[in-house]
Formats: C-alpha cells, structure tokens, sequence
C-alpha cells in the first residue's frame, strides 16, 4: 500500500526541448533521462504522460525520448495532445522508486525534488551541483 502511495503521489516533470518528425515516428527530446527515471527503460514500466503545457492540443503519435545518449526511451508510440518545443510533460506515478534509482550518469545532475504540503509547495531535496558530482573524489599523486 505504502508503494502504490508513493507511486501515485510522484511526478516528474520535464521540458519539450525538441519535436523532431520523421517518415513514419514523431520523436519528443526532453531535458531528462533514464537517469532520472530509469523504469521505462529497465523494465518497460509504463507511465501516464500529460502536457500540461498544450491540454486541449489535437492528439498526436509521439515517441518520447531522453537526453542521454543510450536507448533513452521513455514512452513509444504515445498518444498525447500536441506537443511543442517548450511545454511541460508531466510523467505520473513516478514517485515509488524515481529518485531512489536516479544517479549521476554522465555526470548529470538529478533534479530537485519538491512537495506540495496544504497546497504549498516546499523543497525538499535540492538540485545537484557540479560540487555533488566531485565531493568524493580524491587527489592522487601518482609521481
């Protein structure tokens, strides 16, 4: 029960950075990827996708995919309402495990992480810097 709370409590939202149509597969590159929430690639875990940004757009066939350079596929042939460079998407259920299974993958960041508490929103973990990516290494002397 506890699980499917958090499931349904979590979303991760990203940004349309580019609509790119083809032949026969309309691809939507977003300002994420499995290194933030790795389900749809490790087990094919579907995720309801919305645009927050373009509710009422005609529906249209998207793959959508991440930025990362690997098999960065979050969702193939999805219905959505029309999508444009710059809207929001909104990935449901993505609370249970996202940040839990996010890492630092080619060195990128992992997003903050936010909390809306009596209709307020309240920050609770923040955003990655470069010093996060760094904090454990240590200086070798290899003379």
């Amino acid at each position: 029960m506890a699980e499917e709370l958090a499931s349904e409590a979590g979303y991760l939202i990203v940004k349309t950075q580019v609509v790119k149509p083809g032949p026969s597969v309309t691809f939507v590159g977003v300002d994420s990827g499995f290194n933030h929430l790795i389900r749809p690639m490790m087990y094919e875990a579907y995720h309801d996708i919305v645009n927050i940004s373009n509710p009422s757009g005609d529906e249209k066939t998207y793959t959508v995919v991440g930025n990362i350079c690997e098999t960065d596929t979050f969702a193939a042939d999805r219905r959505l309402n029309e999508v444009r460079e710059g809207d929001l998407l909104v990935f449901r259920n993505a609370g249970a495990y996202g940040y839990s299974m996010a890492s630092n993958y080619n060195s990128r960041f992992r997003p903050p992480e936010v909390m809306i508490y009596r209709g307020q929103a309240k920050l609770i973990r923040r955003r990655d810097v470069f010093e996060d990516l760094v904090a454990n290494q240590v200086d070798v002397n290899l003379d």
